[in-house]
């Protein structure tokens, strides 16, 4: 480790994410924890009506499931196919919609019964996916949100995020909250807010010691997953094999 340099700033310079630049670093406050199931390998991260919906990732594992917030039970769960990797998720008029990483598949679930009513296609990888109430947004694990629209799953933008001038590269899992946009940078632990209009990190959140990675199983353990109830503006997080789901608040 160079003099003068943290671990996070360093694991930030490396993901593109610049400290030194623009955006200022906002503070957390915890609020509670809840039981999160440490098989699921997070990959998106949604609260609709109370409930929990993820989407969990890995050859053979991949799943969509419901669980009970306050006691991680698991509700409801489908299982993907062994030949797809299930990455983020999000809600939209009565579906669920979950992108593959390399498969470059995306499926349609009824939201009450998780049945399959569609599947679309996209070019790259897919990660993270949320939406701004017309249109859907999407993480490929560049420094590039791209912007669909809903009807034909066609990009109709692109989207370049920076901190200044430097590129925010590995940007995963997405969650839209109050005109903005929210992403976990891989193998960090911080989260970037991102303005849609201008691709510019207006701040940056450092969550390292929330769960400490001396107690991680794993270094793919890494903090994967944003769920905002935009009902009641409690915003959640948690990681992948996390055994705990970390209601925060932003400050």
């Amino acid at each position: 480790m160079k003099p003068g340099f943290s671990l996070a700033a360093l694991v930030m310079l490396w993901c593109g994410v610049v400290l030194a630049d623009s955006a200022p670093v906002l503070g957390y406050r915890l609020v509670a924890s809840y039981p999160h199931d440490p098989s699921a390998f997070t990959q998106g991260l949604i609260v609709i009506d109370g409930k929990l919906y993820e989407g969990t990732g890995q050859y053979g594992r991949s799943a969509l499931r419901r669980v009970d917030l306050e006691t991680g039970r698991v509700e409801h769960e489908i299982r993907l196919s062994p030949k797809l990797f299930g990455e983020g998720i999000m809600y939209w008029r009565g579906r669920l919609v979950q992108l593959t990483w390399r498969e470059r598949l995306g499926l349609v679930y009824d939201a009450e019964t998780f049945e399959t009513l569609d599947a679309f296609g996209y070019t790259g990888e897919g990660w993270g996916l949320t939406h701004d109430g017309r249109r859907w947004i999407m993480s490929d694990g560049t420094d590039e949100l791209r912007f669909l629209d809903p009807e034909t799953r066609r990009v109709v933008q692109r989207l370049r995020v920076r901190d200044g001038a430097h590129p925010v590269r590995w940007l995963n899992e997405l969650e839209y909250i109050d005109g903005a946009i929210w992403a976990n940078v891989w193998r960090t632990d911080q989260l970037v807010r991102i303005a849609p209009d201008s691709g510019q990190v207006t701040a940056v959140v450092d969550l390292t010691t929330l769960y400490p990675s001396s107690e991680r199983v794993e270094p793919e353990a890494v903090m994967n997953g944003i769920a905002h109830d935009a009902a009641t503006g409690r915003l959640f997080v948690t990681g992948k094999h996390w055994p705990r789901l970390y209601e925060i608040v932003i400050e």
